[in-house]
């Protein structure tokens, strides 16, 4: 794994998953998962500040009618009820500890479901920038990062899951996911591991 051919995925990265205040953030059993989890991330973003490691950030951003979930059920539906990721509202803001990154992040818009892939340019970004190998971080493991992981094998490239990086609902999904259901389709990595490797190769 080189930094210049991988890319870290960031998914909801926004207030309504990661702020105190935000809508979502009861969807994880354990709040604190969730302060870890953008601690580690954090962490990952400043320590490969000097490689060439592409950062790319995937937010969910909903027009104020949720036409796009006009037939959601589950989480989604969820979303669409308690006014989460509305275009226009500090939820769906990228969180202040991304933003702090300035424009190390690219935002890829167009994110209206689980998949980053759907309806935005991730996938035309990875490849004008040689990117093989993917990392993925973020909210909701069982959800999103799944999605998002398979569409990344799907379209041929190596998925690695960031063990520490990510959250599901309860630490049992969370540990299902990373033990029996990633390796079907990738790796799982923790975040110290993947500094090591992006590291230890001069950009």
């Amino acid at each position: 794994m080189t930094p210049e051919t991988t890319a870290l995925i960031l998914v909801g990265y926004q207030n309504d998953y990661f702020a105190q205040n935000g809508i979502l953030r009861g969807v994880v059993e354990d709040a604190g998962r969730i302060d870890s989890v953008l601690a580690c991330t954090v962490d990952l973003i400043r320590a490969t500040a000097g490689t060439k490691l592409s950062i790319i950030a995937t937010p969910i951003v909903l027009e104020s009618e949720y036409r796009a979930l006009a037939n959601s059920v589950g989480i989604l539906d969820k979303i669409k009820a308690s006014g989460a990721f509305k275009a226009g509202t500090p939820g769906a803001d990228t969180i202040p500890e991304i933003k702090a990154f300035g424009d190390r992040v690219l935002n890829v818009s167009g994110k209206v479901g689980f998949n980053a892939f759907s309806d935005t340019a991730l996938d035309r970004v990875l490849r004008e920038r040689g990117i093989r190998t993917v990392l993925v971080a973020g909210m909701v493991t069982s959800l999103c990062i799944d999605s998002t992981g398979r569409a990344a094998y799907e379209r041929g490239y190596s998925v690695q899951i960031l063990s520490d990086c990510t959250s599901a609902r309860t630490r049992s999904e969370q540990d299902f996911f990373c033990q029996n259901i990633f390796p079907l389709y990738g790796g799982v990595m923790d975040s110290q591991t993947a500094i090591r490797e992006l590291t230890s190769v001069k950009a």
